[in-house]
């Protein structure tokens, strides 16, 4: 196993060229401009081994979904990513692991033209991966939770579900196809920030929230901010083939309470359906229109004959959960 000390670790896979910051890494402080007329908007989420994934997960694979959660915090508010800086905690400075860690990392930044700018290692007990990524929006223009409406409706981008399939899977609850599994845990373990869809909905969305923790819990965000309630219908809910092969039950267990996803759960006036289509296609990603906000607050979910469904809506919380891969 091939071994590095810290400053070598940081030169050979994580110092790139700067292009847009006015300093990068190699100094104590990082710098960025916005352009005139914009507002920064960052946010930070870190990963933990055996929490937030597992040890058997590809290195290339941790390294995209280590970004990936947090661009799509930037696509939820419609900016567009600018840098990140990376803090990595690791039992050993392993390049058979950095190497395809970075790649995977660096690849997923390129796509989104988002520069590493700087960050942190140290030694610790397991593999934990911290990511502040700041992006730029338009002064006022940011897609805010606490902007839905009555009367709007409600959306939510490609599928839901399968991440949580993924985990079910490995936990042994349920049987999958070699397939079918790895279709579920590519969803789980490389998702798709949706940043094209999140700044294409600027102007159009009246609120917004990326689905990390599970719709229902996401959604209630929204609502609680909003000051507002919503009714959705479980038969709109978007589903991949490899969760629709399962019972009801689990059906609705990943797709209202399963993390993981990355979709974009938006809300925007009904008059501006076309404008979402329209959206939807300038970035092409689905979306699917789910359900309605109201007046009465909480979260109803309903099936096709309009019938309320009984039950508790959780999501994923990381101080109430037990020990164990969860959603991040």
């Amino acid at each position: 196993m091939a071994l590095l000390g810290e400053f070598e670790l940081i030169a050979r896979y994580f110092t790139r060229p700067v292009r847009r910051a006015a300093l990068g890494v190699g100094d104590d402080c990082a710098l960025l401009a916005p352009a005139p007329g914009h507002e920064l908007a960052v946010s930070s989420d870190m990963l933990v081994e055996g929490r937030h994934f597992v040890s058997t997960v590809a290195a290339d694979r941790l390294g995209h979904k280590a970004l990936a959660v947090n661009l799509s915090d930037l696509a939820a508010c419609g900016a567009r990513p600018l840098a990140f800086t990376l803090s990595l905690a690791l039992p050993a400075a392993d390049e058979a692991f950095l190497a395809p860690f970075a790649r995977g990392l660096l690849a997923l930044a390129e796509r989104h033209d988002c520069e590493l700018i700087g960050g942190d290692t140290t030694r610790g007990p397991v593999t934990t991966i911290a990511i502040t990524v700041f992006g730029e929006v338009a002064t006022g223009a940011a897609l805010l939770r606490s902007g839905a409406r009555v009367g709007d409706d409600l959306y939510v981008s490609g599928t839901l579900g399968d991440a949580r399939l993924a985990l079910e899977a490995l936990r042994g609850s349920v049987a999958l196809s070699g397939d079918a599994f790895g279709r579920v845990r590519r969803a789980m373990e490389e998702p798709t920030p949706r940043v094209e869809l999140g700044r294409a909905l600027v102007g159009v969305a009246s609120s917004a929230i990326d689905v990390s923790d599970g719709l229902a819990g996401d959604l209630g965000h929204v609502l609680r901010a909003s000051g507002v309630g919503a009714t959705v219908e479980l038969a709109a809910l978007p589903c991949g083939a490899d969760l629709a092969d399962q019972s009801e039950a689990l059906q609705r267990e990943c797709l209202l309470s399963g993390g993981d996803d990355y979709e974009l759960v938006f809300t925007a006036a009904a008059g501006r359906r076309d404008a979402v289509g329209a959206a939807a296609r300038a970035s092409a990603t689905p979306v699917t229109r789910i359900g309605r906000i109201e007046a009465a607050p909480g979260l109803r979910v309903v099936d096709a004959t309009g019938r309320e469904l009984g039950g508790a809506l959780a999501s994923f919380d990381h101080f109430l959960a037990a020990s164990g891969t969860a959603a991040s």
